[in-house]
């Protein structure tokens, strides 16, 4: 495990996924505990896809590849490229294994900096191959909710009208149900997490705050480039994911070619492209 701490903040990352398993501010953990019974993740990245696709499969070049719901790489031990008391960077290159499943070269690099009260976190992909790279990439950061998620709000920078997209299986139904028809304020409701998550398409606000509304304690998730917004948690569990993902699911009747998927992005070879998104802990 490696720990930073600058002296407000103390994240402990996990080598496997580089991902983050704990944040301590004031002695009390901010993150949700990984506790199997409901989720043994805290806050994995999801790459190269986000969600689940139909049959867990996906075409390119008129070949069929199988693919499991959120990627591969969450799973995989990371190196530890450089460290210090309040920023670390972590490197995944592709391998033998991974070519299997997805066809091309690539590095990735994930670099967490503290900040006061904030954590930046970065994600850089870096296409080896000698083609276009497809690919999506999101965020599924779990936030401590003790006193149960029916005691918070998520609270968003701009007015919203938000249309939750229905799953079908693993894929969109293309049906979609309001949730909030006007105002910046979802009081959060464990009827809303019955078939599993709520997905926002179009979504105004690049920032979007867990709010305790007896305590006011906050965790604020700041996502400049990210047009799709998750909220999920299973039902009864006490905490909440909020996902900041560039890309979205698969909708019933797509193609299943990876190049023609929604939000998918298209990197060219040898070439570099950064992710970034913050939270902010008050």
């Amino acid at each position: 495990m490696i720990v930073l701490n600058n002296g407000v903040l103390e994240v402990q990352i996990d080598k496997i996924g580089a991902e983050i398993r704990k944040v301590i501010k004031d002695g009390k953990d901010r993150m949700w505990s990984g506790d199997p019974s409901h989720w043994a993740g805290v806050a994995p990245l999801l790459f190269p896809i986000v969600s689940g696709l139909p049959n867990d499969e996906y075409t390119y070049n008129g070949k069929t590849y199988e693919m499991q719901k959120h990627g591969f790489i969450r799973k995989y031990p990371f190196e530890v490229e450089a460290t210090a008391d309040d920023t670390a960077t972590f490197m995944f290159s592709s391998n033998e294994e991974t070519l299997k499943n997805y066809p091309w070269k690539f590095e990735i690099r994930i670099k967490y900096t503290l900040i006061n009260d904030k954590i930046k976190v970065e994600y850089f992909i870096l296409n080896k191959s000698d083609n276009i790279m497809y690919y999506s990439i999101g965020s599924h950061e779990g936030y401590a909710c003790p006193e149960g998620i029916e005691k918070y709000d998520v609270v968003f920078e701009k007015e919203e009208i938000l249309e939750n997209c229905l799953l079908e299986g693993p894929v969109l139904s293309g049906e979609t149900v309001p949730v909030l028809t006007s105002g910046k304020v979802l009081p959060l409701k464990e009827e809303y997490f019955k078939l599993d998550a709520l997905i926002f398409k179009n979504i105004q606000s690049r920032k979007a705050s867990l709010v305790n509304r007896q305590t006011g304690l906050t965790t604020n998730v700041l996502f400049p480039e990210c047009e799709y917004l998750l909220l999920w948690h299973p039902v009864g569990a006490p905490f909440m994911c909020i996902e900041p993902w560039e890309g979205i699911c698969s909708t019933k009747g797509d193609s299943g070619d990876i190049t023609e998927k929604e939000g998918i992005i298209a990197l060219e070879s040898k070439v570099e492209k950064t992710h970034s998104h913050i939270i902010e802990f008050k």
